[in-house]
């Protein structure tokens, strides 16, 4: 069984007396700044000259600075900026600073994995993974509750990596619901097919097709739509609140009964194999390159294929309903 750490497994007093360079300032990267401060961490927020997000962080009451003066200044490095660009990042503004003692730290383990970042022997290296957006970790922690999390050591040079790791992740508030021990093997491969079989390439394509299978059929759209997508998060919710069973024990029996008879001829093995596909290209790494081939190229294809997936008839159905629904406007 997985080892997961609590509050009472972790001692924040670690990092009295240090300071800890967030590196970026977006969903996670606000989070973690401001839930570390208001755990009374010593926090500086690092950020290229010109970034829009300095105004909002010294806004927010964080000290700022450029990339290469914060990781100077800092014991502890926390990359939170986008994947795609942490391997340019790390060469130009942070390797060159980087020095003994120092713990590198990550909130995803692509680039560790995936060696687009390869530190030093003198150095920690560990990851602390929210399991949720960033949002999700801000407003849960000013709730008083936290957002689960991972914990992974890549390199312990200095014998405690791990207890470091887990005074940081009780600064975010992670330790308030439960840090869960793993590799930056695992979060990686496990993080990455999560979100490309189901959490948001399979249920984006099932959404679709579904709905594109119902207008096909002469349905209208608005009716396609509640169908297919908006009744979606109530029974996410359901799954969220208590598992496949508290669904099922919610909804009609008929529908139950059409779970049990209909998912299992739409998700059949044909689909399972071509997930055991999907998961040995993270594995291997073909995705991976592929991805990074696709950033250095422009990412024409990538911007090309958000245009066009912007332009699904279903979005525009779904913007004209939810524009008439209080409370459903997009943030």
């Amino acid at each position: 069984m997985a080892r997961i750490y609590y509050d009472g497994d972790a001692d924040l007093g670690r990092l009295a007396g240090k300071r800890v360079a967030v590196l970026g300032y977006g969903s996670q990267g606000h989070a973690h700044s401001l839930n570390l401060k208001e755990s009374g961490v010593d926090v500086v927020v690092g950020l290229y000259t010109g970034s829009r997000s300095r105004a909002a962080a010294r806004e927010a009451g964080l000290d700022v600075a450029d990339v290469a003066e914060a990781v100077q200044s800092a014991d502890f490095v926390m990359f939170v900026v986008p994947d795609h660009i942490q391997g340019d990042l790390y060469r130009e503004e942070v390797a060159p600073h980087v020095r003994e003692g120092q713990t590198l730290m990550w909130a995803h383990g692509f680039n560790i994995h995936y060696n687009q970042v390869v530190p030093p022997p003198f150095v920690d290296v560990s990851m602390v993974a929210p399991k949720g957006p960033g949002h999700r970790v801000r407003e849960v922690y000013v709730e008083g509750g936290g957002v689960p999390a991972l914990l992974a050591v890549g390199q312990d040079a200095s014998g405690q990596a791990h207890e470091n790791g887990l005074a940081y992740a009780k600064g975010i508030g992670a330790t308030r619901a439960g840090v869960l021990e793993t590799t930056f093997q695992e979060e990686t491969e496990t993080d990455l097919f999560g979100e490309q079989v189901l959490l948001c390439g399979g249920v984006s394509a099932l959404i679709k097709v579904a709905y594109e299978t119902m207008v096909e059929a002469g349905y209208q759209p608005e009716s396609a739509y509640f169908e297919t997508l908006h009744e979606l998060k109530l029974i996410v919710d359901l799954f969220y609140q208590g598992g496949l069973s508290y669904m099922r024990y919610s909804v009609s029996d008929t529908a139950e009964y059409g779970d049990y008879t209909s998912g299992p001829r739409v998700i059949d093995e044909h689909v399972r194999e071509k997930m055991r596909g999907v998961l040995e290209d993270i594995q291997t790494g073909k995705f991976a390159s592929q991805w990074i081939l696709e950033n250095q190229a422009g990412r024409s294809s990538f911007l090309a294929t958000r245009q066009r997936e912007a332009a699904h008839p279903i979005e525009q159905v779904g913007k004209e309903l939810r524009a008439m629904m209080h409370g459903l406007e997009a943030k």
